[in-house]
């Protein structure tokens, strides 16, 4: 102590001795503010982190798929329109396109009051229940689709080419058609044609539909249930290829009318991804701010408490001749020490929780140092202002009246 009151060292002495004082209390204090640091790491560390993976499914699905559709063209004199064809060989055409891995022309066919079943005789329980659809599509559907076989194999371009009574079955219209193997040759009947099963489709990454339809060749549609157009072409794309896709496409496919052709391929910046990113971060970092409003009105309340509990201290040194400045910089240090204590622990252990989810979901964990250093300092900073109403409280308080133990 010097001749104006207590000196710094003096100060941060009695702080130190006030924050070790009541150890419970302590831990209690520092509880609030570590869960409210590690939550807002977690938080923030796990959005980052989902959105890295959401990227990721992204870019593997969605920015490498694209899609050809047929438009619409005038008829005489422009009174009407007419869907325009696409023709038989688009995904050939396609195909020899920069940046196209896999096309696959496909159509959505309609069976005409067809029965579609496994027996050749008409089962009147098997009447009422839901049919299989049909799909017919070129040979390049697993590549185009990113799909996989569960048994068997898919047609190819000779079956297609001679109208082979054959048909590929995803998994859903296999388990209705009671069907799981294919070693045998089964049959199924589309109306009183019977067709050979020659694959089952296990699953794919695109067009989930196909999964519960039987598939036949173009050709075989064409000449058995009378197709005289495809629907579209599913196009697998490399990443950044769609804008060229969006571009070549249609002169591939339609050179004197281009614009009868529609494309929906990705754009190099995927708006629909960053807006779900962009959700997901403003959600965590909602809750992150709630758990730091309940650790920093924590640390308050405790520090008030704190100030109620040592008045009689507070009125001995204001009697000694520490001023009121030096009261409040006391409580209001302790709590910063707790708030920073609080961080730092926080930040730690928010920073281990999200490598520690991510190694067991095998996500790759992404997480900005510079975020973790932040929150850490962040405890700091909810500790002073958690403390500046109890400190401007002690500071307050006449020598006299404390020592009485009023307040």
């Amino acid at each position: 102590m010097n001749g104006n009151g207590f000196g710094l060292r003096d100060l941060l002495r009695e702080s130190a001795h006030g924050i070790g004082a009541r150890p419970g209390k302590l831990a209690l204090t520092i509880l609030g503010t570590v869960l409210g640091i590690a939550a807002l790491v977690v938080t923030i560390g796990m959005a980052q982190t989902g959105g890295g993976q959401i990227a990721r499914q992204f870019d593997a699905v969605a920015a490498t798929q694209a899609v050809v559709t047929p438009g619409t063209a005038e008829g005489a004199g422009g009174a009407s329109r007419s869907r325009t064809a696409l023709p038989w060989d688009s995904s050939e055409r396609l195909e020899r396109l920069a940046g196209v891995e896999a096309a696959v022309l496909m159509a959505d066919l309609d069976a005409g009051g067809r029965r579609i079943t496994s027996v050749p005789l008409v089962d009147p329980a098997a009447a009422t229940q839901a049919q299989p659809s049909l799909v017919a599509s070129s040979d390049q559907l697993l590549p185009a689709l990113r799909g996989e076989l569960a048994t068997g194999r898919m047609f190819d371009a000779g079956h297609d080419a001679r109208a082979d009574r054959v048909v590929v079955l995803g998994s859903g219209a296999a388990q209705r058609l009671s069907i799981n193997r294919v070693d045998s040759q089964p049959a199924i009947f589309i109306g009183e044609e019977a067709y050979t099963v020659i694959g089952i489709i296990d699953d794919v990454a695109r067009r989930k539909d196909v999964l519960d339809a039987v598939i036949l060749p173009l050709g075989t549609a064409r000449a058995d249930l009378d197709l005289t157009a495809a629907t579209e072409v599913q196009v697998r794309i490399a990443v950044g290829a769609g804008p060229l896709l969006a571009e070549q496409a249609p002169l591939a496919l339609s050179p004197n009318t281009p614009e009868n052709v529609t494309v929906q391929a990705p754009s190099l910046g995927n708006v629909l991804r960053e807006n779900v990113q962009g959700d997901i971060n403003a959600i965590f970092l909602a809750l992150g701010g709630v758990a730091l409003l309940v650790g920093g009105l924590g640390i308050a309340n405790v520090t008030l408490l704190g100030v109620m509990e040592r008045v009689g201290e507070i009125g001995l040194r204001r009697a000694l001749g520490a001023s009121r400045r030096q009261i409040a910089t006391q409580f209001i240090a302790e709590s910063v020490t707790i708030g920073l204590l609080g961080g730092l622990i926080g930040a730690s252990m928010g920073a281990f929780a999200v490598v520690g989810i991510s190694v067991v979901q095998k996500w790759t964990p992404i997480l900005d140092l510079g975020l973790v250093a932040g929150s850490a300092a962040l405890g700091g900073v909810i500790g002073l202002l958690a403390g500046a109403y109890p400190a401007l409280k002690a500071a307050s308080l006449e020598p006299v009246a404390a020592l009485r133990g009023g307040l």
